[in-house]
């Protein structure tokens, strides 16, 4: 019935609209017609184990999965499910009373406009993945934290497919492998001490309700921009474990993905991003966990494909070569590298949050903004007016500043232990908020660095006066915050001297003089 059916729908003339030719995307779970404004997907009575189209029923099922879970994040793409009747030679769209197959209606959209196909002309750009972070933030907070299906999201639950990871890639190298058997002993002993240091945090996660009916299989390839919108679409129906995963770990498919095609910058920023719309700071501690188990996920598929018939020497040592590019990225996810403290220290308008957003570009890390994490104490989204006042009132009393200084010390505390360095934006003016803070490095035996920015008056009043008149949203001091601040700040004291870096914002090249003066002082390798 499939080849018939197939061979029908490859014909223009039996489609209900307009088609002038209809061209087929197969894999091996399915066939995807497109004709016309449409696509057209019909799933392959095929049982895998871990998927099962085998029945006529299930297929229906599937489809109408696929349909309900994808419409929520990409409604202009999945359509409906539309019952074929008729015959397999002649199928009908239009009578359901006898259905004998089902396809899932999807609007076509432009291959060459897919995220992956963009980096690879090198067309892709950092506002792109700010979408993107944006709109998996978004997904990721509105999903509803419900007790997943079968257990899944317990500590037991996620090791299981990490160990059989290692089974099954160690059955398929070749015996006389000497190094790739050696490199994955390596990453299996890590994951198996990471997972036994942090299983306490694995089941606090799934208590936490940070297990959710997530996405599954998130990456360039099922990402696209449509009529200037990232769209995220494709997400897994068929196997619920795959797709019930801690937040984190569907966020840190996307970002092995990107590291994978060597967009470490890029990674960095969707991360960061990321992390600034959820407060999810916590989840860093597993994210290297999740972030080795993708990569070898992705490379025990490639070595499926040394099982397939017909392939010559040149082959096999093409898959070999992609398998150990995914294992030698798990295992940079492995090596430390000590972390450490940046406080930032500067007026309003003195260019913090554009220098710091430079540092994690350049230096990786995690940023975190005193402006964003006020807001989130308060139940305010970062770009919410809090129709306050900063001198005295609402989220800007003495009171909630220390609350604010009080949340930034716990971040940079948390985030430093899970191995990430921190830069802390913030203006830090008194010496009690910056001995707070290197009291932090201090106590876990890490450096703290003291970044001082500066400008002249008249430029910190055009940068402020500027900055409200193009509707800031996420920094709220004005010009009378700024007059306050100039005259109750605390300058660094001679000893803070000798471990701070300063530099003149207005200067040219201000932001990559400041991340020299970091490596420098760090001595961090570029």
């Amino acid at each position: 019935m499939n080849e018939a059916l197939v061979q029908a729908l490859k014909n223009p003339a039996n489609y209900p609209h307009p088609v002038d030719e209809v061209l087929i995307r197969e894999t091996h779970i399915s066939w995807v017609f497109l004709a016309g404004e449409f696509a057209y997907k019909l799933k392959k009575p095929v049982n895998f184990g871990f998927l099962d189209y085998s029945s006529l029923e299930q297929r229906k099922h599937f489809c109408e999965l696929e349909l309900k879970l994808n419409q929520r994040l990409a409604p202009e793409f999945y359509l409906n499910v539309l019952p074929l009747s008729g015959s397999a030679e002649a199928p009908s769209f239009d009578d359901a009373s006898a259905p004998f197959e089902y396809l899932l209606r999807m609007r076509r959209f432009d291959d060459s406009q897919l995220l992956n196909a963009l980096q690879q002309r090198g067309e892709l750009k950092e506002s792109h993945l700010l979408q993107l972070a944006e709109q998996l933030a978004d997904f990721h907070t509105h999903l509803a934290p419900g007790q997943p299906p079968k257990g899944l999201g317990s500590p037991e639950s996620i090791w299981f497919p990490a160990e059989q990871n290692f089974d099954q890639i160690r059955e398929l190298l070749p015996a006389d492998d000497e190094d790739s058997l050696k490199q994955l002993q390596v990453l299996e002993d890590w994951s198996k001490d990471t997972f036994s240091r942090h299983k306490e945090t694995f089941a606090k996660r799934l208590a936490d309700g940070f297990v959710r009916e997530g996405h599954g299989d998130l990456h360039l390839g099922n990402t696209t921009l449509w009529q200037g919108k990232v769209i995220a679409f494709d997400c897994i129906e068929f196997n619920d474990a795959f797709r019930w995963c801690d937040v984190i770990s569907d966020l840190a498919f996307l970002l092995m993905d990107l590291e994978d095609r060597g967009l470490k910058q890029m990674a960095q920023i969707t991360l960061n991003h990321y992390l600034e719309q959820t407060g999810d700071y916590e989840g860093l501690e597993l994210l290297c966990f999740y972030k080795v188990y993708r990569a070898l996920v992705r490379a025990k598929v490639n070595l499926f494909r040394l099982a397939q018939p017909g392939l010559d020497d040149e082959d096999k040592a093409s898959v070999m070569r992609q398998y150990r590019s995914y294992t030698d990225l798990a295992e940079s996810y492995i090596e430390f590298h000590s972390p450490y403290l940046l406080i930032t220290h500067g007026f309003s308008g003195s260019g913090k949050s554009t220098l710091t957003t430079g540092v994690v570009r350049e230096l990786g890390g995690i940023r975190i903004r005193s402006d964003v994490e006020r807001k989130r104490l308060f139940g305010l989204k970062a770009e919410e007016n809090s129709h306050s006042s900063e001198l005295t009132g609402g989220i800007y009393t003495p009171e909630a500043s220390e609350l604010t200084y009080n949340r930034l010390t716990q971040l940079a505390n948390n985030v430093l232990r899970s191995c990430f360095p921190v830069t802390l934006d913030a203006t830090n003016l008194k010496k009690s908020q910056r001995d707070q803070l290197h009291a932090v490095a201090e106590n876990l035996g890490l450096t703290s660095l003291i970044i001082s920015l500066t400008a002249d008056q008249a430029t910190l009043r055009r940068r402020l006066t500027k900055r409200i008149q193009e509707g800031e949203k996420v920094a709220e001091a004005d010009l009378l915050v700024l007059e306050h601040q100039l005259a109750n700040h605390d300058p660094l004291t001679a000893e803070e001297l000798t471990r701070a870096v300063t530099v003149d914002t207005d200067a040219p090249a201000a932001s990559q003089m400041l991340v020299k003066l970091i490596r420098d002082y760090l001595r961090l390798e570029d």
